[in-house]
């Protein structure tokens, strides 16, 4: 299903507008949050999220090279810590395929590597187990929004380290303003609103 109207459906960009809550002053002073749970409990909604956000791996013309008919253009799913699972385990089950988290430090049990990164509003790091990945795997990258950049950024270089190729990056809000698009270049972006 594409993203644009469907038999008298607003476009989904404009039924994630209408449904997103912005938050001021959260998770700190001069942070605006984009809270998405009103648009995920939107039934009808959330499946079209799910279904657009599993469709952009063929826009990518490296996994469209490596996709065979009836190929999703990626093997496995990975949503980035934590509004990301809730995305990642939709869309791969909408695929097919397995999903992946990358987690916030110390909550992986297992070897694992790591990334810090800066976000708009302080410093983290994300961590993978060394075993999620195999050298070559297409990868789809899902989470909810693209900010700066700093959290998919770090994802990618996870993926990347365990020799992954991230076929394409999947978001639903992209904050246009913040250049996070730019953080995660080459990689094709694919997000659902843009604000």
């Amino acid at each position: 299903m594409s993203d644009a109207a469907v038999g008298g459906t607003p476009p989904l960009d404009e039924l994630i507008a209408g449904l997103a809550v912005d938050v001021p002053d959260f998770p700190s002073p001069g942070v605006v949050f984009r809270d998405l749970t009103p648009v995920f409990a939107d039934g009808p909604v959330f499946r079209r999220i799910v279904q657009s956000l599993a469709a952009p791996s063929l826009v990518d013309p490296r996994a469209a090279a490596m996709a065979a008919d009836g190929d999703a253009g990626f093997d496995v799913v990975v949503g980035v810590e934590a509004r990301g699972f809730l995305l990642a385990a939709a869309v791969a089950l909408e695929a097919g395929v397995g999903v992946v988290p990358v987690r916030k430090a110390g909550k992986l049990p297992r070897e694992r590597l790591s990334a810090d990164y800066t976000l708009e509003y302080g410093t983290a790091t994300l961590e993978l187990h060394t075993d999620s990945i195999r050298p070559g795997q297409r990868v789809l990258l899902v989470d909810d929004v693209l900010a700066t950049g700093g959290t998919l950024a770090a994802a990618v270089s996870l993926i990347e380290g365990l020799g992954g190729v991230v076929t394409a990056v999947s978001v639903v809000i992209e904050l246009v303003a913040l250049g996070g698009r730019e953080r995660v270049a080459p990689h094709t972006v694919h997000a659902l609103w843009t604000a």
